[in-house]
């Protein structure tokens, strides 16, 4: 059963109301901004987990299914149809038949077949195998066990069967970018990553390293009258600075905000009916590994939650664009799974040196924490726990790098601790699945985390077919995260982004905000982009 997750957000009167009161026209180019850093990491989105990639890959790609952010759930995309039978674990999807890749080929169940056995290639380690495993027989792939997945099976052209190893609703599992459907005929080939070919509503025209990605209209996209747009330009921009300054000169349309910018524009009355927010569903943490020893004990790693002001940073640096934190399922998920009782650390440093001090740590140890610039999770957020983590007698080195280089270290596990943002919803499920002992380090389990107690009930409740007892068990397996605290929960992310008033048609995407359905955006006669 598809599950609904509640979106706390606020979206500016000028967005909401002109929206409706218009028909969408057709023309004219979408002006996006690619906010996370200062490239895009790989144009093969099964590669690259990073947002930043998926803001292109909404355009070209597409999945099985897709986020509908009015809905607040994924929904069939690639199928006009799906039945379930075998006990809620085979699923059949009816294809579309009038899907297109951009090198003129229909879409056949063939496609998806080799797209999942592409993904599920272990000598690859790509992120989307966490979700593609759900599938029986994926994992014997990926261990080189076994060449195709057993569990996908062709009906014919347009139909295909899977058979899941749980019982759960594969919108939650299929829905993004990292699962994204290739033609087979020419995903394998090594030009592909230049000049990549999907089923999107825009199909590529060019990859400026360091610059920006221009795609034009794909005029055989199955959804009639869409895209409305002829063009659309995601150009890089890491610089918060840089991003205010062209919003404010309009030589872009969307604009993402930090926490300073955030306060300013709600100041400033000629940009406040600019702003989009939604409460996302990503986790701002400190992932500790254990092969470094002090963080291998569960003392330590509560101790650096005591010892952390969390509440202060949130409010005096994150300028409260942000939700404390208290385990690992943030407040946009299914409302059975999130406790309001579950209050976060404490900042106690005194409780922090004496489970230091029981854990062998008297005088405290040394870390080197690797981080990116981010202003909103990165260098501003560690420089301000330094003197903290002092204050107990735990020294940090500074390693900072780039967001792409980041992402890369986290997945191989180069690092003694590190901080990032990662997607934690909109499923309960799918987010847990990263502390899954068997759940690779490259895919999500960044902190190698095994605990047989954690295990049992992701186990349970990936069998069971009540409802309220799957969610019972998911709700006892949040709880012991927070335990065990394998990472700092820092917060919850509140997304924010500038909006220009000539664009229209932006959702708010708790899955993340900057992740557009793009054949529904669409700019009015305003746009100085015509």
């Amino acid at each position: 059963m598809l599950r609904k997750i509640a979106i706390v957000a606020g979206l500016g009167l000028a967005l909401s109301v002109t929206a409706e009161a218009q028909t969408p026209r057709k023309g004219g180019t979408i002006r996006m901004t690619a906010p996370y850093g200062s490239s895009f990491t790989s144009m093969d989105i099964h590669t690259t987990q990073r947002a930043q990639d998926e803001i292109v890959a909404k355009g070209l790609h597409r999945s099985l299914y897709i986020w509908d952010s009015a809905e607040g759930k994924p929904v069939p995309e690639l199928a006009k149809e799906v039945t379930v039978s075998g006990g809620g674990l085979v699923h059949t999807f009816k294809l579309r038949d009038d899907a297109y890749f951009h090198h003129g080929r229909k879409m056949t169940a063939d496609d998806v077949i080799w797209s999942f056995n592409r993904i599920m290639d272990g000598t690859k380690a790509f992120p989307g195998t966490r979700f593609v495993r759900v599938i029986e027989g994926a994992a014997e792939v990926e261990k080189g066990q076994a060449k195709e997945i057993s569990g996908l099976k062709k009906i014919d052209d347009f139909t295909l069967e899977m058979k899941l190893t749980e019982k759960v609703d594969p919108g939650f599992y299929f829905f993004t970018a990292l699962t994204s459907v290739y033609p087979a005929d020419e995903g394998a080939k090594e030009g592909f990553i230049q000049k990549p070919i999907g089923l999107g509503p825009f199909k590529f025209v060019e990859h400026v390293p360091g610059s920006r990605v221009v795609m034009e209209r794909w005029d055989r996209f199955y959804k009639p009258g869409k895209p409305y747009a002829d063009k659309i330009v995601v150009s890089i921009m890491g610089e918060a600075a840089a991003r205010d300054v062209a919003f404010r000169n309009k030589e872009i349309d969307t604009s993402v905000l930090g926490p300073a910018q955030y306060v300013a524009y709600q100041a400033d009355p000629n940009l406040k009916g600019t702003i989009a927010e939604v409460a996302e569903v990503f986790t701002r943490h400190m992932g500790m590994n254990p092969a470094f020893k002090p963080f291998a004990d569960k003392r330590v790693r509560q101790a650096i939650n005591h010892a952390i002001d969390t509440d202060l940073i949130i409010s005096k640096l994150v300028k409260n664009k942000a939700y404390r934190a208290t385990s690992w399922l943030p407040l946009t998920t299914t409302s059975p799974l999130h406790d309001k009782t579950m209050k976060p650390y404490a900042f106690d440093p005194a409780k922090a040196k004496q489970l230091l001090s029981d854990a062998g740590y008297p005088t405290g140890f040394e870390f080197e924490w690797t981080t990116s610039q981010n202003e909103s999770w990165g260098l501003p957020i560690v420089e301000a726990i330094i003197p903290m983590l002092d204050r107990v007698g735990i020294k940090v080195k500074v390693k900072q790098v780039e967001t792409a280089v980041l992402a890369d270290a986290i997945k191989k596990g180069d690092f003694q601790a590190y901080v990032y943002s990662m997607a934690t919803g909109p499923d309960p499920a799918a987010a847990l699945k990263c502390f899954y002992s068997s759940t690779p380090q490259s895919a999500c389990n960044y902190t190698t985390f095994k605990n047989a107690g954690f295990d049992k009930l992701i186990d349970e409740a990936g069998q069971t077919d009540d409802a309220t007892k799957r969610n019972q068990l998911l709700q006892k397996a949040n709880a012991l995260l927070y335990d065990e605290a394998p990472v700092w929960f820092f917060n919850y992310n509140k997304a924010v982004m500038a909006v220009q008033p000539w664009l229209k048609g932006i959702q708010l995407n708790a899955t993340e905000l900057t992740h557009q359905n793009v054949e529904d955006l669409w700019v009015d006669e305003t746009s100085p982009a015509k």
